[in-house]
């Protein structure tokens, strides 16, 4: 720990005593590299991880500061096994996060434009299937994302990319058709995925007349901040499950508020896009065209 910390003071003298261009391009771009990662981490559960392992280093520098040899001794072993841990254990999640790194348009802006010109419309269609649904005693587990990504759930269904429809989510959801069986994930005004699959929750507290749906729809709603809508198929019961917590009975009225506080609050957190170069040339070529020419030039 005592090298670290030399080569950290090392790094911030050079930086206050000695910039140059080419450093102020390397800290820039290290920033850069920080920020997508978290980002990409943030939407999966290597986060949580990832606390750990900050906590894991603060004690093992605190024990080193008290002279605590045998701990320290002990927890610097981990730190230095450390890496090849989490290359085991999150391989799958690490190759995710590099193929969306691979993936990703950071110049895209479609990845970070809101959809809130169409809420409403969405909403609207969300309600009329789960009333519909719930009349006709389909069984139905929609998942709504919100703040946090779900890709490492997406990944378990099957692409669906459709936006957002009554005849769509009914459909999805129909008996005896093949991606009845499972969630659908909702991304705004699309419906990214279906047939996915949910980790069931533990609560002792569950009533016996809930079945696995319910059981599914806590258990997401328990490791995200995503909503939940479950239908039951035995008695038509709209229920949602957020936080860890089911509330059932919903009906139209209830399920506009829900879906509009989630909406709403999407849209005032939507980050300002990065612009696609293409779409910056199409506007500095559109004011171009539309600048006035003088004719007597």
């Amino acid at each position: 720990m005592s090298a670290i910390g030399e080569q950290i003071s090392a790094i911030l003298w050079n930086i206050w005593n000695r910039p140059r261009l080419i450093d102020l391009i390397d800290i820039l771009l290290l920033t850069f590299i920080i920020y997508e990662l978290l980002v990409h981490v943030r939407q999966t559960r290597v986060s949580q991880t990832i606390k750990g392992i900050i906590i894991l280093l603060l004690a093992t520098w605190l024990s080193d500061v008290l002279g605590m040899r045998t701990i320290h001794a002990l927890l610097a072993w981990m730190i230095n096994a450390g890496p090849v841990l989490l290359i085991v254990l999150f391989q799958s999640e690490i190759r995710r996060i590099l193929e969306e790194l691979g993936n990703n348009s950071v110049f895209d802006a479609s990845a970070y434009l809101s959809q809130g010109d169409n809420n409403e419309q969405v909403i609207e269609e969300m309600i009329l299937a789960l009333e519909h649904m719930a009349r006709r005693r389909v069984g139905a587990l929609i998942v709504v994302e919100n703040k946090t990504h779900l890709n490492d759930v997406i990944a378990t269904g099957t692409r669906v990319d459709g936006l957002v429809s009554q005849p769509l989510i009914e459909n999805i959801f129909e008996p005896n058709t093949p991606l009845h069986d499972g969630a659908i994930v909702v991304r705004g005004d699309r419906v990214v995925s279906a047939a996915c699959l949910l980790r069931l929750s533990d609560t002792t507290g569950v009533g016996r007349d809930l079945g696995t749906r319910h059981r599914a729809g806590l258990g997401m709603s328990e490791i995200s901040d995503a909503i939940v809508f479950i239908v039951s198929e035995e008695t038509g019961i709209i229920s949602k499950a957020e936080r860890g917590y089911l509330v059932r009975h919903l009906d139209a009225a209830s399920l506009r508020q829900i879906l509009h506080g989630l909406y709403d609050s999407q849209q005032k957190e939507t980050r300002v896009p990065l612009l696609h170069f293409g779409q910056i040339r199409q506007r500095r070529r559109a004011a171009h065209d539309e600048r006035p020419t003088d004719k007597n030039a």
